[in-house]
């Protein structure tokens, strides 16, 4: 009787330093992501860390932002299992997900339900806001953000396309990539280019912060909307963080609600997204052959 009582407790006691060898391992793993460089690095830097902060905090995990220089790098980052959970445009994250087939869409802006592009213009083009796109921009030089940024090229591409028959290189002077919105901008706003296409929501922070002289640039025309950034999990990170991990990142999400870090995306909030969402962008993607 003494012996059995005995291994029983030999084999609990193994079970219980099992168990606590187990989690002292999941805890010790690093959750990691990233996001598309859509903007001045060291701005994204500063909102991204805050991010990581706020997710360790709720997933009692150590999370940690990874940046990148493009985004191709941050799709391969998210291909390769480098960064499992990543702030993703409308474009990057269709990629994305086709590209790693057990990923999905789990939450985005609020506003990015029904986001939209800018067109804008140096002053000495003379153009003014309109309602629809001026017949007069074509022979002109216009520039893009970063070559798979949807809010920056994909969408503006396709409104051009869809009002003038033909493609953004047959329509203008002369086309080009600036890299980013903030870049795309202050470009315009040089006379480097005359046009522009840029995210409205950067368009409005860099106003704010008092970077656009209204007297050289303005505004011409606004896209019609469609959907665009959002979060993209990988869900084989239940194999490292547990089942639920996927709900629990989601959750985080959602609940983010200060200020200071809603501020920054800019988002009001964020809600519900899934892949369906995103059908559209794959739609025009496919359409102008970006995917």
């Amino acid at each position: 009787m003494k012996f059995t009582t005995y291994l029983l407790a030999l084999c609990f006691t193994l079970l219980t330093l099992s168990t606590g060898v187990y989690a002292q391992s999941a805890s010790a793993k690093v959750f990691t992501f990233t996001a598309i460089p859509d903007e001045d690095e060291s701005r994204l830097r500063s909102r991204f860390d805050k991010v990581a902060v706020y997710l360790s905090q709720q997933l009692g995990t150590t999370v940690k932002y990874v940046p990148v220089k493009s985004y191709g790098a941050a799709i391969s980052a998210f291909r390769n299992n480098q960064v499992q959970l990543a702030w993703f445009g409308g474009l990057s994250g269709v990629k994305a997900r086709y590209l790693v087939p057990n990923s999905v869409a789990i939450a985005q802006g609020y506003e990015d339900q029904f986001f939209k592009s800018y067109f804008i213009a140096h002053h000495s083009t003379h153009l003014s806001l309109a309602d629809n796109l001026p017949a007069n921009i074509e022979g002109l030089t216009f520039t893009f953000g970063a070559k798979g940024s949807t809010s920056g090229r994909l969408m503006p591409e396709h409104y051009l396309r869809q009002q003038f028959n033909q493609s953004p290189r047959d329509l203008f002077k002369r086309v080009g990539f600036s890299g980013d919105h903030s870049q795309t901008i202050a470009q315009v706003q040089s006379g480097a280019w005359q046009l522009g296409a840029v995210n409205y929501k950067v368009w409005h922070s860099e106003l704010a912060a008092g970077k656009i002289d209204l007297n050289k640039i303005k505004v011409i025309w606004s896209t019609p909307t469609y959907p665009d950034y959002q979060w993209t999990i990988r869900t084989d990170v239940s194999d490292s963080f547990g089942p639920d991990f996927v709900q629990r990142v989601q959750n985080a999400l959602l609940a983010m609600n200060q200020p200071s870090l809603l501020a920054s995306f800019p988002r009001t909030k964020f809600v519900v997204a899934d892949n369906d969402d995103y059908a559209p962008i794959k739609k025009v993607a496919k359409a102008i052959k970006l995917l």
